[in-house]
Formats: C-alpha cells, sequence, structure tokens
C-alpha cells in the first residue's frame, strides 16, 4: 500500500516533465540530475518524517495539506506573471535554464513532503519503500512525459495547461491531506 500510494501521488511529475520536454534548452540529462537530487530529498524527507512525527502537536496532516496547496497556486501563479508582466513574457521566450533549475527545486520539494506525508500517514509501520517509489515513480514518469513532449503531437499542446494541470494537481493532493 505504501508503494502504491508513492506511486499515485507522484502523477503530477508527469505533467513537470511535460513542461520540461516542450523547452528546447532542457536534456534529459537535466532531467535525470533532477530526479537524483529528488531521491535524495525523498531519503532526508523519510528520515526526518519519523523524527518530527511526535514533536508536532497537531496533526501533521495540515502541514503537508497547506504546503501542497501553497506550491500548486505557486506554480499557477509563476506562470501567469511570467506570461502577464513584459520581463516575465521575455523570460519566458528565453526558457533558461535558470527556468529549469526552479521547475526541479519545485517538483524536489514536493517529492519530498509526499515522502513525508505517506510516512505520516504509514507511521510506526512505514518502510524504506516510501521514498524508493516515490522517487522512482516521479522519475518515471517525468522521462516518460519529457519523451513524449519530443513528439510532434505533443509539441502543439499550449504550455500553459502543463503548468495549470501540475500546480491544480498539487492543489487536490494538498485538500485530499487535509479532508482524509
Amino acid at each position: 500500500m505504501q508503494v502504491l500510494s508513492g506511486l499515485i501521488v507522484s502523477v503530477d511529475a508527469f505533467f513537470i516533465g511535460l513542461s520540461l520536454g516542450l523547452q528546447e534548452k532542457c536534456r534529459f540529462a537535466y532531467l535525470v540530475a533532477i530526479n537524483a537530487f529528488l531521491l535524495v530529498l525523498c531519503i532526508m524527507g523519510f528520515l526526518v518524517a519519523g523524527r518530527i512525527y511526535e514533536n508536532i502537536p497537531f496533526e501533521p496532516d495540515y502541514i503537508v495539506g497547506f504546503a501542497f496547496i501553497a506550491m500548486g497556486i505557486w506554480t499557477i501563479l509563476c506562470y501567469v506573471i511570467a506570461k502577464h508582466t513584459a520581463e516575465g513574457q521575455r523570460k519566458q521566450d528565453r526558457k533558461s535554464v535558470k527556468n529549469i533549475i526552479i521547475i526541479g527545486l519545485v517538483m524536489s520539494g514536493e517529492a519530498m513532503l509526499i515522502t513525508m506525508g505517506i510516512t505520516f500517514i504509514f507511521l510506526p509501520y512505514s518502510s524504506f519503500f516510501i521514498p524508493v517509489a516515490v522517487a522512482f515513480a516521479h522519475f518515471g514518469y517525468s522521462a516518460l512525459s519529457f519523451f513524449l513532449a519530443r513528439t510532434k503531437y505533443v509539441r502543439r499542446i499550449p504550455d500553459v495547461l502543463s503548468y495549470v494541470i501540475s500546480g491544480t494537481a498539487l492543489i487536490i493532493y494538498g485538500l485530499m491531506a487535509l479532508v482524509l
């Protein structure tokens, strides 16, 4: 069940890989580096979650839920601001390596939060499969969509779609953590 949870909640990585694949300057090696960093953060999240769970005076799901909601809103707002300001439009047109790094940090941070959230849910029976499943699911989904984005069919999809869907998925995960 822990592995299944890691696979299910990592679906937003598909849309992040799609947005990276649509950027001409992004190479697959960048995606591999992002996911290697992501694996390290997932392991750290797993180790930290077990230690801080007992010290949190309220339900940890609130932290995870609000963090997901904040990251989802941030993802959508960054895209909207970049599209509707002159400076943001120039940056959007350049698609710099800086954008790729920011996307990678957001993806890694949310993977760490996913790992912590799943660990909280399955404590005291959580296992090391949680961070491994989350990291490999992120890599699998993002690699698949990265290569799909390089096809002529996916190139016609507007980039706003990947940002909005990715941000909305994070918001939905946050609401699920708060409600369930």
